[in-house]
């Protein structure tokens, strides 16, 4: 049986040395996916998920020498070309994406697998950027940096090898650069970046333009839920030249602020943020900025909490990075799904019933 996995990732370059090749390469990606689907974490329990369900797998995989061990496995994933395997990651997912989908937010936002740090060797943690399609529910790919402060490099990079044209930007500030909304609206995209201290001059401009104008569009959402009431309050300014007078900014057509209010009980805060956006003061801000924390909610929190990634010591060499492909790869499929069952739920079924497992791999 061949499944779009085959073909996809049937590219990826084999690091190993030749007479070392007891195993099909393809084949340990694959197993390491089904596996991690079926509710597996670590290469013990890949190997040991193998060697349960050989009979099954046969349909699905050649084996010619069994199941690999665990150490083979962790040496295999520690050698693999990071940066091939998130190109055809990318390309696979692309697959994956509607076609009726017209305008989609694309959030942008790193992650840090902390069980990836080796205090022994003085190893940083792997340090991630993830690029999530709200409207797709889909991870569209990832890059690594070094560390967090280096995002600002590694989101042109992301932003080169994903397709964004016709979809809003959205980053947190860290990745409100000149050079990223350039790169944005040249890749024939919308942004809008949020806006800190870390720009203190244009946040300066653009809270004083909010106290003495007024917005040309204003909207309020109100949330309740878990005993929790939370309100945001949006109001849109077009620019007209009064922030970023010398146009530094590319195509930058609104400001937008969002005065956000929760009460739990007794208890009330309020915060206000502050955007920049190309897109003209039409658009639904309100829903685009709250759509941006997606990228938590939808990806960074089910990473940690559904694959335990946070938990996970894999630190061999390239291991981590590439661990964190097969985890996306298996949170995709397990989206696509139109199942009501949760993430976790669907990792046990899959688990234990077999039938289900090959719907998650074909049907697509």
């Amino acid at each position: 049986m061949k499944t779009t996995l085959h073909q996809s990732f049937k590219f990826l370059p084999d690091p190993r040395i030749e007479h070392c090749k007891k195993h099909l390469f393809i084949e340990m990606i694959i197993l390491s996916v089904l596996a991690a689907l079926s509710g597996a974490e670590s290469y013990d329990s890949i190997e040991l998920y193998g060697k349960i369900n050989i009979r099954f797998l046969k349909k699905i995989l050649k084996l010619p020498n069994g199941i690999p061990s665990h150490d083979t496995i962790n040496r295999v994933f520690s050698v693999i070309n990071s940066k091939e395997f998130e190109r055809l990651f990318i390309e696979w997912t692309a697959t994956l994406k509607s076609a009726k989908i017209l305008r989609d937010v694309i959030a942008i936002d790193g992650k840090t697998i902390r069980g990836s740090k080796d205090s022994y060797h003085k190893k940083s943690p792997v340090h991630l950027v993830h690029a999530w399609s709200v409207e797709n529910n889909l991870c569209l790919g990832q890059i690594k940096t070094n560390d967090k402060s280096n995002e600002i490099t590694a989101i042109p990079e992301l932003l080169d090898i994903i397709e964004i044209k016709g979809s809003v930007v959205s980053i947190d500030a860290m990745g409100t650069q000149t050079s990223i909304a350039d790169k944005i609206i040249d890749s024939g995209a919308d942004y809008i970046l949020a806006v800190k201290n870390n720009q203190q001059t244009l946040r300066e401009d653009i809270e004083h333009v909010c106290r003495k104008r007024r917005p040309v569009a204003e909207s309020e959402e109100i949330e309740k839920s878990h005993g929790r009431i939370e309100s945001r309050y949006c109001k849109i300014f077009e620019n007209n030249n009064s922030v970023d007078s010398d146009r530094r900014w590319n195509s930058l057509r609104t400001i937008i602020q969002i005065i956000s209010t929760r009460e739990t009980g007794e208890s009330k805060t309020t915060q206000t943020r502050y955007y920049i956006s190309s897109l003209r003061a039409n658009e639904p801000f309100n829903r685009y900025i709250k759509d941006h924390w997606s990228v938590e909610n939808k990806l960074h929190w089910v990473l940690d909490v559904v694959f335990l990634e946070d938990m996970q010591r894999k630190r061999d060499k390239n291991s981590a990075q590439n661990f964190a492909i097969v985890r996306k790869i298996v949170l995709n499929l397990l989206k696509k799904d139109k199942g009501k069952e949760s993430l976790k739920s669907k990792r046990l079924k899959a688990g234990w019933n077999n039938d289900f497992l090959l719907e998650l791999i074909t049907n697509l």
